[in-house]
């Protein structure tokens, strides 16, 4: 299981209810992916650093947190560009990820039918194309050792060839499947369809046999 920390850096014309009713949907999201939050950073700042997101000081602070903690994960709640990921995970020594990279990560774990795992398979290929040299990094530094310090620009090249193939081939299929379904819309005109959506262990299972009179 991973032990993370949060970040939670709102701007300051946030409202502090707000902040925190997002800092707290983070954590339950993190316990949805099946990881353990063992501490919370916050800082309220008045423009993103560009660099870090968050101040200096405040990735000192988040350095140390973790080192106390014995954590192996960073959640920003805010979405982190892939330089600002890149420099945190330098600084810090573990692998930082955002709100929107935990989502997918939920999402790739529940998706079920063929289109779900397609849409969730090039939501993640998207959000990973600009952060690749990063994900390399973290790699190398994981596995350690000479000669296994990341690739060289040849093989990111190709890397990033190989999964801008895999998007256009899963953009090619998922439009396939979206006419598919068009077809199968016009064959049942005037049904509609109802979808329950809640958190692990929320009661919708609960809920569809109460409204359905099930067993």
């Amino acid at each position: 299981m991973d032990r993370a920390v949060l970040v939670g850096a709102p701007l300051k014309s946030l409202d502090e209810g707000v902040a925190e009713e997002h800092l707290e949907e983070l954590t339950r999201l993190t316990d949805t992916a099946g990881g353990e939050v063992v501490d919370i950073v916050r800082q309220r700042i008045d423009t993103p650093h560009p660099r870090f997101y968050v101040g200096k000081g405040k990735v000192e602070e988040l350095k140390e947190s973790v080192s106390v903690s014995d954590a192996n994960l960073v959640i920003f709640d805010d979405e982190l560009t892939p330089a600002q990921g890149k420099a945190l995970e330098d600084h810090i020594g573990v692998r930082v990820v955002d709100r929107a990279e935990l989502i997918l990560d939920i999402f790739a774990t529940r998706a079920r039918t063929g289109e779900a795992k397609m849409q969730v398979e090039l939501a993640q290929l998207q959000y990973l194309l600009p952060r690749l040299k990063r994900m390399w990094t973290h790699l190398s530094r994981i596995r350690g050792g000479v000669g296994l310090r990341g690739p060289g620009e040849t093989q990111l090249e190709s890397d990033r060839r190989l999964i801008g193939r895999r998007i256009t081939d899963l953009r090619k299929k998922l439009k396939g499947v979206a006419q598919d379904r068009a077809i199968q819309r016009q064959s049942r005109a005037g049904k509609f369809r109802v979808a329950l959506v809640g958190y692990t262990n929320a009661g919708k299972s609960s809920l569809l046999r109460a409204l359905s009179e099930a067993d």
